[in-house]
């Protein structure tokens, strides 16, 4: 299957080569000073591909592999916005609206106060049950995943906070999935969205275990600095299960073509996949400039990503990013985002969690320096 955008010089693209020399030089100096093992970055602009480069090593342990254009990474939180995509798609169908609660299609999850929950909080990390998560043995129990999801603590009244989900709310959502289409929610996203986008083979919300051995191992940063693997992050079982929250596999150019559609108002290459509407609907600012219990800052949240907006600082999108640009991130590893205004969207993953607050730093950084390639 041939990649959805063609490929397209810097010119063709409008982009100032200079900003992107200065950006490939600051990942070459990041990865010899041990930051990170290896990364990857993609920018499209006006459906094509201008700038697809792979640095660094893919693994470390027991032997360095180097990183290479098809090597997939592990997205983390940007899985996020994959599986609202899901839920976006569904609502353009007709199978629910974003005012709905959750309960109302999934039985049973109106205990313990839940019952007012709508898909508006609960994409918007306002649903209540931040640090809610599932065991391990629901990863492949899709009955048992639904019922550790139905039972769900609330620790604070839904809609009176917005605080960062790290994995409740999406699995939430898979199992709303689930109940809606009676599918396996890893394929209703491979059929549904990826497939359709042309992105299938470079993008995975549980990776077979054949196309294992393409994924870059995640690392860490020890108590001294040395970066170590994160075990529990590079096995088959994991990887395999597609955490909707934080599982996903990608390359760069994959998230910059999914972006890209998001960029230019819900179509990429020849197809439609959303409305114009739609795309502008899950973009807009739901939570305004309340701070982010979690974050720490307003983040602006929409039904997926977040927004730029006004506020002085926002997380990942760059400082310079025009107000309407939108994204996310995956913890302490990598940012991917469009810009609708310049038509721009850009992906950027590496191989390590590192901590703040260099992370957010550097991420500030590394966007601003797109943001300034942008020519009109």
């Amino acid at each position: 299957m041939a990649f959805p955008l063609a490929a397209c010089t810097l010119s063709d693209a409008g982009l100032a080569l200079e900003p992107l020399e200065r950006l490939f030089r600051l990942i070459d100096e990041h990865i010899a000073a041990g930051r990170y093992p290896g990364a990857q970055l993609a920018i499209a602009r006006h459906g094509q591909l201008a700038v697809c480069r792979t640095f660094g090593h893919a693994t470390v342990a027991p032997t360095r592999t180097p990183a290479a254009d098809e090597t997939l990474w592990l997205l983390y939180s940007n899985t996020k916005v994959l599986t609202a995509c899901a839920i976006w798609l569904l609502v353009e169908r007709g199978a629910l609206r974003f005012t709905d609660t959750v309960a109302s299609h999934v039985p049973g999850f109106d205990a313990h106060g839940k019952g007012g929950i709508t898909l508006i909080q609960l994409l918007s990390h306002q649903g209540g049950f931040p640090n809610a998560d599932v065991p391990r043995e629901a990863w492949n129990d899709h009955d048992f995943l639904r019922r550790v999801v139905c039972d769900f603590q609330l620790e604070w009244v839904p809609g009176s906070r917005v605080h960062y989900h790290r994995l409740a709310a999406h699995w939430t959502a898979a199992v709303l999935i689930e109940s809606l289409t009676k599918t396996d929610y890893r394929t209703f996203i491979r059929e549904n969205v990826v497939d359709v986008l042309g992105l299938g083979g470079e993008m995975f919300v549980g990776l077979p275990e054949a196309e294992g051995k393409r994924a870059a191992d995640m690392h860490e940063p020890d108590a001294d600095g040395r970066l170590r693997p994160r075990a529990e992050d590079n096995t088959p079982e994991f990887r395999r299960a597609g955490s909707p929250g934080g599982g996903g596999y990608a390359t760069a150019r994959a998230m910059a073509a999914f972006y890209q559609m998001l960029a230019t108002g819900g179509t990429l290459g020849r197809v439609r996949f959303l409305s114009t509407r739609m795309v502008e609907y899950v973009t807009r600012n739901v939570t305004a400039d309340r701070p982010d219990g979690y974050m720490g800052m307003p983040m602006h949240r929409g039904l997926g990503p977040h927004v730029r907006g006004y506020t002085d600082t926002i997380r990942g999108l760059g400082s310079l990013a025009h107000p309407r640009t939108f994204g996310h991130g995956g913890v302490g590893s990598s940012y991917c985002w469009a810009d609708p205004e310049s038509g721009v969207s850009f992906a950027y993953l590496t191989n390590c969690r590192v901590p703040d607050p260099w992370h957010g730093e550097r991420l500030d950084v590394v966007s601003n320096l797109v943001h300034s390639a942008i020519n009109p």
